[in-house]
């Protein structure tokens, strides 16, 4: 069976859509209130390999949910006035997710250029992930 698109034409329909973001660019915007770090790994990947310190998860197949506010999985952060910058490992799932959040209507998104390997390759901080409260939920 011959595809109509294959994945490497469909990234680079999507880092057409929504830019990237350096590694370096991107810690000058750690701590700043107006930035979320949005990590779209999978949990067990965060698990084994930490995440940016304060990041937001939003697994990649429930992100689109969580950012409509007319699903019943939305989370308010999402139409919050921020700018996001998604990653995952090697920037292949951000660069589809940044295309679709702008699809969406987020204005102010960006996908992390090499994903969270080119992340800790630059020496940034990483931490792990956050641990369970009580109730199930997880702190930060």
């Amino acid at each position: 069976m011959a595809l109509k698109k294959g994945i490497k034409q469909l990234l680079a329909e999507a880092g057409h859509k929504a830019p990237s973001i350096s590694a370096q660019d991107a810690l000058q915007r750690m701590g700043d209130a107006s930035t979320v770090f949005v990590d779209i790994r999978d949990v067990r990947e965060l698990e084994r390999e930490g995440m940016i310190p304060g990041a937001f998860h939003a697994p990649r197949g429930m992100l689109e949910f969580w950012v409509d506010p007319e699903s019943p999985y939305y989370k308010a952060v999402f139409t919050e006035d921020k700018t996001f910058i998604l990653y995952c490992q090697s920037d292949w799932r951000g660069t589809l997710a940044a295309a679709t959040l702008k699809e969406m209507g987020l204005p102010n998104v960006f996908h992390l250029a090499g994903g969270f390997m080119e992340w800790r390759a630059s020496g940034a901080p990483t931490a792990a992930r956050p641990a369970k409260a009580e109730g199930g939920r997880r702190k930060g």
